[in-house]
């Protein structure tokens, strides 16, 4: 059984590698993993920090799935507090493996990067959702992270952290850039995605599950396609310009007003039908999303 470790901060997984003391606390950036000898298959790791890494090469190192229409080398991974990591153990290669960036949220304390990080949504996707770069795309933000580690290993003034996030900020903008790429290129598959996750809406409301459940969540929509409700709430955005939770209220709405109509249910039994707990709510959605009550859209057909 694998051994769950985890981390607080940036020194105590400096001390779990051997690598002495990390140059700032809240931020690093590691080239190359050192050998410890041991056997990370064997744990299963979480923090307390955001983690972002770019692998150049093909073998070894995070668990994640790749497409055949992917990128085979330049995959980016990102990795948010409280997140599951698990290594394959392999060994590094003798050429470049990449990089990785390690930051605690302390260090976004007080900067515009505090509010606009909860936009990076890839931070919750998982590990098989991982981002696939171009040479072009890799050279770049190779570029904008040399430029951050020299201001790293600068004699720290009051102007280094800002310098710092700034550059932080870019990669992690590029990135999100970059993922909106990735989902334009795989519009075919993501179109049969978009197949599945309605055709899971349409079973859902005409099955027990429904009444054994209540409405499906993005959670639960997410699980039942293999993917991660960040993710798929980003790829329906991309296809559709709707997040997941708008699509399923959609759904709703619509199977709702063909109940209204279709049946001589009360607005109450209707509500029930649906999965809600309480017909108040479902009346206030509905006259949210239709501008009129139950009652007033049966009325007017």
């Amino acid at each position: 059984m694998s051994q769950f470790v985890h981390f607080e901060n940036l020194a105590q997984i400096y001390d779990f590698i051997g690598r002495g003391e990390p140059t700032h606390p809240l931020i690093t950036i590691i080239r190359r993993w050192p050998q410890t000898g041991l056997d990370v298959s064997q744990y299963k790791f979480t923090s307390a920090l955001y983690f972002m890494t770019l692998k150049n090469y093909n073998d070894g190192a995070l668990k994640y799935g790749r497409s055949t229409y992917d990128y085979q080398k330049g995959t980016m991974v990102f990795v948010g507090p409280g997140q599951v990591v698990t290594f394959a153990g392999a060994q590094q290669p003798a050429e470049d493996p990449g990089w990785t960036v390690l930051f605690h949220p302390d260090l976004l304390r007080g900067t515009s990067l505090e509010q606009s990080l909860r936009a990076f949504s890839f931070f919750d996707y998982d590990l098989s959702e991982a981002l696939h770069l171009s040479q072009k795309e890799r050279d770049y933000l190779n570029v904008v992270l040399d430029q951050m580690e020299q201001e790293l290993n600068q004699n720290i003034d009051r102007h280094s952290m800002g310098i710092v996030v700034h550059h932080l900020e870019t990669i992690l903008r590029y990135s999100h850039r970059y993922y909106e790429r990735q989902f334009y290129i795989r519009t075919s598959a993501n179109k049969d995605r978009l197949v599945q996750f309605e055709s899971y809406l349409k079973d859902h409301f005409n099955s027990p599950k429904l009444l054994e459940d209540g409405i499906p969540t993005v959670e639960q929509c997410g699980k039942a396609l293999n993917m991660s409700p960040s993710y798929l709430s980003d790829l329906l955005r991309a296809e559709t310009g709707k997040s997941a939770k708008a699509h399923i209220h959609s759904f709703l709405i619509d199977e709702a007003k063909s109940r209204l109509l279709g049946s001589d249910q009360t607005v109450a039994e209707v509500a029930y039908s649906l999965g809600f707990d309480y017909p108040q709510h479902f009346s206030k959605l509905f006259k949210t999303k239709t501008g009129m009550s139950p009652s007033d859209y049966r009325k007017l057909n």
